[in-house]
């Protein structure tokens, strides 16, 4: 592995959408006391879940600590599933893993960002990410893919996503925030973007789903479908926190046009609940210092946008809720030539993300 100080721009490389091939998804194990409930153990069987709906569609590898390795093999019993060894602080792969990037004709590369645990000391999650902010470079070494550091720049792979086609769509909330890149402005962001991304035009979305603890990543919100179509987390009830929060999105798409100049079409998705934790589900988390507290009064960010794009099949969260029927229903009118297969996904949300946060793809070169 080599750490280039060329752009992937400047190189002919490009970040595809997430509907293009994939020749696996990375996963990382959770075990972290002070983020899953009775020391990761419902939620290790949620990953392992996730992990076999997607080992249908393509190979998985899952990072698991030294300690967790045998825990992690044994519960992913799926030959398609790999299990490797690696130091993390927590299982966020999409936020702390590489963004993968091709130059259609053969070649793999990584962008590996600065990870601050979503705003450091200003608001971060926990108090320690050294290990997490090298959970990029540790994939791009077992894949043997050159690398490209952005030193200093901070960026989630969950605050972003893209259509392929030179659009990126994202949040002011997240990407503006005072904890992410305070020294750079609106536009010095974009031209980070648009260097190591590859892309052309920025919609930027005023805010992402209420109370969520990433300040508002656009996985949990808004994503592409398709390119010039956007699939937006939605209610009609004024008196929901995120109600003017889908307003102004909606504000902002109906005005946007994409790099190739296209209109955008919306496609609206119900938001579940309002959910909260349980007193019990609260309980089992170990309070410490510097980590996210856990309590049942607030609502959770939960959200059906939160799915992964896999070859052939769409792996979605499900929440025991009235409306997860509809949610599958939208995923297969939406994307009519894949198969929706839907995930207890409560586990994961009590941590504070969801499918698409704790995968992230390696595109097919």
């Amino acid at each position: 592995m080599t750490t280039l100080t060329s752009t992937p721009r400047q190189d002919g490389y490009h970040m595809p959408a997430e509907w293009a091939p994939h020749s696996q998804t990375w996963m990382v194990w959770p075990q972290r006391p002070d983020n899953w409930r009775d020391n990761g153990a419902p939620a290790q069987a949620a990953f392992a879940a996730v992990a076999t709906a997607i080992a249908r569609f393509e190979p998985v590898t899952v990072c698991a600590m030294p300690e967790q390795f045998h825990t992690a093999r044994a519960a992913l019993a799926d030959a398609r599933i790999r299990v490797v060894e690696m130091s993390t602080d927590d299982a966020w792969v999409r936020d702390t893993g590489p963004t993968f990037v091709i130059d259609g004709h053969g070649g793999l590369r990584g962008v590996d960002w600065t990870f601050n645990a979503w705003g450091g000391l200003d608001g971060g999650l926990y108090a320690d990410w050294q290990r997490d902010d090298e959970v990029a470079q540790k994939i791009l070494e077992i894949e043997r893919c050159d690398r490209y550091r952005t030193e200093g720049f901070v960026l989630e792979g969950g605050s972003i996503h893209v259509d392929g086609e030179g659009t990126l769509i994202t949040t002011e909330e997240c990407l503006l925030n005072r904890n992410r890149n305070p020294h750079l402005s609106r536009e010095a962001i974009e031209a980070v973007l648009r260097d190591h991304l590859s892309i052309d035009k920025v919609i930027w979305l005023p805010h992402g789903l209420f109370n969520d603890e990433t300040d508002g990543h656009v996985d949990n919100f808004c994503c592409f479908v398709r390119p010039g179509e956007v699939l937006l987390a939605w209610t009609d009830d004024p008196t929901d926190p995120n109600f003017e929060r889908c307003q102004a999105a909606m504000a902002v798409l109906a005005q946007a046009r994409d790099a190739k100049g296209r209109a955008i079409t919306v496609h609206k998705m119900p938001i579940p609940g309002p959910l909260h934790a349980t007193e019990a589900e609260c309980a089992g988390v170990v309070a410490l210092d510097g980590s996210q507290p856990r309590d049942p009064s607030i609502r959770l960010a939960g959200s059906y946008v939160n799915f992964l794009i896999v070859n052939g099949g769409i792996i979605a969260p499900a929440f025991g809720d009235p409306l997860d029927a509809e949610a599958e229903r939208i995923l297969a009118e939406v994307f009519p030539e894949h198969r929706v297969v839907m995930v207890p996904g409560r586990e994961i949300l009590l941590g504070g993300g969801n499918i698409h946060c704790i995968t992230q793809q390696q595109p097919q070169a």
